[in-house]
């Protein structure tokens, strides 16, 4: 398919990038890539983990130099030699994590590095006030960063890039942490600002979302340029098999649920405190079935970590746990061997241990016991061929098992943690972001291997901010909401639009759809 370039007029692109090269020892993470944005024009960046996405937005914001190529920006040859050249030359990113200091106002935040003057958040807040009122960024110059939703820390960074002068904006993954209605207000924004005569690079693995608020779409595979598409006329399924070269199912994965089903796990009164002492968990209780997939949605910091932590064993609480009727105590290594397993949120530091090779963080769970080990000593053969046994059966793509973990993708990370915590059959899964990330070929792997293990008797709690993740594979679905649990909620009676309401702190009775839920 050719690449498709925006309508032509009589002035250049806003930015043109042709044959843009970046090599990387053993890999070439750009190759030969051709790109335009015209003033005024949102164009989505799309591909698989490992495309070529972030090398390339690294280079537009001067964090990388190309090997071969060139960046124009209307019409005149730039090198963007740092970030601060890419912001003086009109190029703002807005990071996938806003970058912010929670103990300091808006004001402040955006004074920092940029401000003049005695005071100068104060002339700061005057023009966060104007572009707030011309945009409809709503955010208020003297509100402390620590109070701020996620989606108004998003708005502080726009607001960040435009004070800067930007012209043409990256945005990566910016609806990441952000509710449906979040998303909503942040997609209205980029209207105006497109309106504007601004140029917008939308980074998003959520094809939906750009096909709401792209004009064009460019996909990059293993480094080039393999197509563009106008949005207009494209479709989730027509995308997706650009980005991956195959088709891919877009229906909800998990079947009907059971009428009734066995308790696996029951929570009774769970209360527990967070890292500062504050309380995270405020009496939460559910059932957890056995082979069902409960959903847990919420905001970030909500008490989701707190709530899959205690139940690992990382974390000291107050209240009952049982598992299969049996209380559920001790650590995490105790917990694991009672049939616990546990994929956390931070898969890099977390989930593996960067400096150590695949093999080895393959064995963390069993690496003192037989096989693995004869005695007091390491079966190094048994644990090499465990590792290949696991590389194949969950499609690992390490360059061989003696790799060190810190060198594989994020995609293969997550995979290797799946093969290890779900060695043996545990009975409850705790799974936490787990595709965050992920491209649409690793998601569905990491779907369908959870799907799998509840064909086999094991539950699954899924803690995840991807709601239409949650709404696919979910049995029931439950939102934290300052540490209370609210629901679960059966979801055949739920949609993204209620969820995001009862995860911006709506009563369930006024939420339509979501009122018959149960605490069960």
């Amino acid at each position: 398919m050719g690449v498709t370039h925006p309508q032509q007029t009589s002035s250049p692109p806003a930015l043109e990038l042709r044959g843009i090269t970046k090599r990387f020892p053993g890999v070439v993470a750009n190759d030969s890539v051709d790109l335009t944005v015209a003033a005024g024009e949102v164009l989505a960046l799309l591909g698989e983990n490992g495309a070529g996405k972030s090398t390339l937005i690294s280079i537009l914001y001067g964090l990388y130099q190309p090997d071969e190529g060139t960046v124009q920006l209307g019409g005149q040859t730039v090198r963007i030699g740092s970030p601060a050249e890419a912001r003086k030359l009109g190029i703002g990113l807005v990071p996938q994590h806003p970058l912010l200091v929670s103990r300091h106002s808006v004001a402040e935040n955006l004074a920092l590095g940029g401000g003049s003057g005695l005071f100068p958040a104060r002339g700061v807040a005057g023009r966060v006030r104007e572009l707030s009122e011309k945009y409809g960024l709503e955010v208020d110059p003297t509100a402390r960063v620590s109070d701020l939703s996620p989606g108004e820390k998003q708005r502080v960074e726009i607001i960040r890039a435009l004070l800067g002068g930007a012209r043409v904006l990256i945005l990566d993954e910016p609806t990441s942490v952000l509710t449906p209605q979040e998303a909503s207000g942040l997609f209205r924004v980029m209207r105006e600002l497109k309106a504007d005569g601004r140029s917008l690079i939308f980074i998003s693995h959520k094809l939906d979302e750009v096909l709401d608020v792209a004009d064009r779409v460019t996909v990059l595979r293993r480094g080039k340029v393999v197509g563009g598409v106008p949005t207009a006329g494209a479709t989730r399924e027509s995308l997706a098999e650009l980005m991956v070269g195959r088709g891919v199912d877009f229906t909800r994965k998990r079947g009907a649920a059971p009428a009734s089903r066995e308790v696996l796990l029951d929570v009774q009164g769970l209360s527990a405190n967070g890292s500062r002492g504050l309380p995270a968990l405020r009496g939460v209780g559910f059932t957890l079935g056995r082979g069902e997939v409960l959903g847990v949605a919420g905001i970030a910091g909500n008490g989701q970590s707190e709530l899959v932590e205690v139940l690992a064993g990382l974390h000291p609480a107050r209240g009952t746990v049982t598992l299969d009727g049996q209380p559920l105590t001790g650590g995490a290594a105790e917990r694991f061997q009672g049939g616990v397993a546990h994929i956390p949120e931070d898969r890099i530091h977390s989930g593996t241990v960067p400096s150590m090779t695949v093999a080895d963080n393959l064995a963390l769970r069993g690496y003192d016991r037989s096989p693995l080990a004869r005695g007091l000593a390491r079966d190094l053969k048994a644990t090499d061929e465990r590792a290949r046994q696991d590389v194949e059966q969950y499609s690992v793509a390490p360059p061989g098992i003696h790799t060190h973990s810190r060198l594989l993708s994020g995609g293969n990370i997550q995979k290797l943690i799946l093969a290890r915590e779900l060695h043996g059959n545990p009975r409850l899964i705790l799974a936490v972001h787990p595709t965050y990330g992920l491209d649409i070929g690793a998601t569905d792997q990491v779907h369908r291997v959870l799907l799998e293990r509840t064909q086999e008797g094991a539950g699954v709690l899924l803690v995840s901010e991807d709601l239409d993740e949650l709404l696919s594979l979910s049995d029931r679905i439950g939102v934290m909401v300052g540490g209370e649990l609210r629901g679960p909620f059966p979801v055949s009676e739920v949609t993204r639009e209620s969820l995001g309401l009862l995860m911006g702190g709506a009563h369930p009775h006024s939420v339509p759809g979501a009122d018959q839920g149960v605490v069960a």
